[in-house]
């Protein structure tokens, strides 16, 4: 027989991260929005509206928690919640003021902080994500402009016309 799954509302996600140790306080100026932070990380957490009808009876099928992230688990720089940028040879944590090198201390902690929450939360944990932290952006120099679409692609070096000299 199959056991039915309690999962937990918002106040009693913040209530169990409380209990555990967490720093939960509420975004200031931002309704629904909760920074929770230990070991010197840190996440944004919002609360998922009430469901609809339709939702619900989806629900049986596909069963959700009240919480969702608005702003993954980072690292605290300078009192703000700063995302993980790799660009190649380094990762570095970006805050909107500063940008410092990624140490093994730091990703550690934000690794071990993810974990926990998402336990708490009853999110699932991903394969590549329980290896190690995973980054928010890419910024390789040969990939640069990827993500743009096909117009608006910078013309490879390789594609140029050669240059003549005379």
């Amino acid at each position: 027989m199959r056991t039915k799954v309690h999962f937990l509302n918002f106040d009693e996600v913040l209530s169990a991260l409380r209990t555990l140790g967490f720093d939960v306080q509420p975004v200031p100026e931002v309704a629904n929005l909760m920074l929770v932070r230990k070991y010197g990380a840190g996440a944004i957490l919002i609360r998922m509206g009430e469901p609809t009808p339709e939702e619900k009876a989806a629900e049986k099928k596909v069963p959700h928690s009240a919480v969702r992230w608005r702003e993954r688990p980072g690292y605290m720089v300078g009192g703000e919640l700063a995302t993980l940028l790799d660009r190649g040879y380094q990762k570095f944590w970006k805050s909107s003021r500063l940008e410092v090198p990624a140490t093994a201390e730091s990703l550690q902690a934000v690794h071990r902080f993810a974990e926990e929450l998402r336990k708490v939360v009853g999110e699932p944990s991903l394969y590549n994500e329980s290896l190690g932290t995973t980054s928010d952006s890419y910024l390789y120099d040969r990939v640069q402009g990827r993500d743009l679409p096909l117009a608006e692609r910078p013309v490879p070096a390789w594609q140029l016309p050669p240059k003549t000299t005379y």
